[in-house]
């Protein structure tokens, strides 16, 4: 049985339908899998020829590739985002859990949003995640972001805690229960989809210096370092390292990822306590490369880990890279899934 996927196209006026035609340009997707697009077909066909006018070659046609058409009356333009643009992303998306939930595909990979467009056209969610998890009734799901090292070959994974919530609402968000509950995902993803039994995860502290005693901030004296001990006693067969000072845990990872995999002695994974605690290390390291995969889900969803970039959008220099890696990290996981 083949890989079945879903691309939908993101915010019709970013930079969504550009980076998903350059990236169905590389012939090795068609490999691994089958694809149908999900999006507005009009605009995926004006998208390709104002794209092929500037002088872009490796594009995809969309005449070559399924497409789930769903219309749209307004009139879109490139860059210039608005309600109407934020409704048509939100119903490509719907659209695609639908079919996915029926059995049509193995897997999402999503093209970019606009969070407050979104919210302008009456859906009050926090990004696509938070959509996704709704409509498969997954009440434990987290975003996962992964990126292969281009100078290594090292893979880069970092699970957060907290998502899409204010920072002032971080300490009060976090409990033994949040944590306990994102290391089974992690835990599972790493054994069900890379193959991981026995990982070493390293654990950010939450505090500067992991709170230096309670000098620096209480939580990790207060409650974390216990609720550490005891996930090491209730998982032997896992290597907890941490509660690891923020500013350093990720001297090691950026040695994977430039120098050297085997002096650098990375964990496996990594946990982060809340957005920019991840991601500001993913983007430095790996901003054009990096992968959003959303687990915990019946199905697999990985989407590029950036924006729709509107500044950009029409002008046929929108890199590829984290969409093209995004459909490939897709298909594996897929497969992967379909052969257990």
């Amino acid at each position: 049985m083949i890989v079945r996927l879903a691309i939908t196209i993101g915010d019709p006026a970013g930079i969504g339908a550009e980076v998903v035609l350059k990236a169905l340009a590389d012939p090795s997707i068609r490999e691994k899998c089958q694809i149908c697009l999900f999006g507005t077909r009009s605009l995926l066909e004006a998208s390709y020829a104002h794209l092929k006018q500037q002088g872009v070659e490796d594009i995809a046609d969309p005449q070559d590739w399924d497409i789930f058409d769903i219309p749209i009356e307004a009139s879109i333009h490139p860059g210039k985002g608005d309600t109407a643009s934020g409704a048509a992303s939100y119903a490509y998306l719907e659209a695609a859990i639908a079919r996915t939930l029926a059995g049509e595909f193995q897997g999402i990979v999503t093209a970019p949003i606009a969070k407050s467009l979104w919210k302008a056209a009456g859906y009050d969610y926090p990004g696509q995640t938070e959509v996704l998890a709704e409509r498969a009734g997954s009440q434990k799901y987290g975003m996962l972001f992964v990126a292969r090292s281009p100078h290594t070959g090292w893979t880069l994974r970092s699970l957060l805690a907290t998502t899409h919530i204010p920072l002032r609402q971080v300490p009060d968000a976090l409990s033994p229960e949040l944590l306990t509950r994102k290391l089974d995902l992690l835990i599972d993803c790493l054994h069900r989809d890379f193959g991981i039994a026995e990982p070493r995860i390293a654990i950010a502290g939450l505090n500067p210096h992991s709170g230096e005693a309670g000098q620096l901030g209480t939580e990790e004296r207060d409650w974390m370092n216990a609720w550490l001990e005891s996930e090491r006693k209730a998982r032997p067969k896992v290597e907890l390292a941490g509660l690891i000072p923020p500013d350093t845990m990720w001297v090691n990872p950026a040695r994977a990822w430039y120098e050297s995999v085997e002096s650098a002695n990375a964990a496996d994974a990594f946990l982060a306590l809340y957005h920019d605690q991840g991601l500001i290390p993913v983007k430095l390291m790996a901003f054009d490369r990096a992968i959003n995969t959303t687990i915990g889900l019946p199905f697999i969803r990985t989407s590029p880990d950036h924006g729709t970039a509107f500044d950009i959008a029409g002008r046929g220099i929108a890199s590829a890279t984290s969409t093209n890696a995004a459909i490939h990290l897709a298909a594996e996981l897929a497969a992967l899934r379909m052969k257990s």
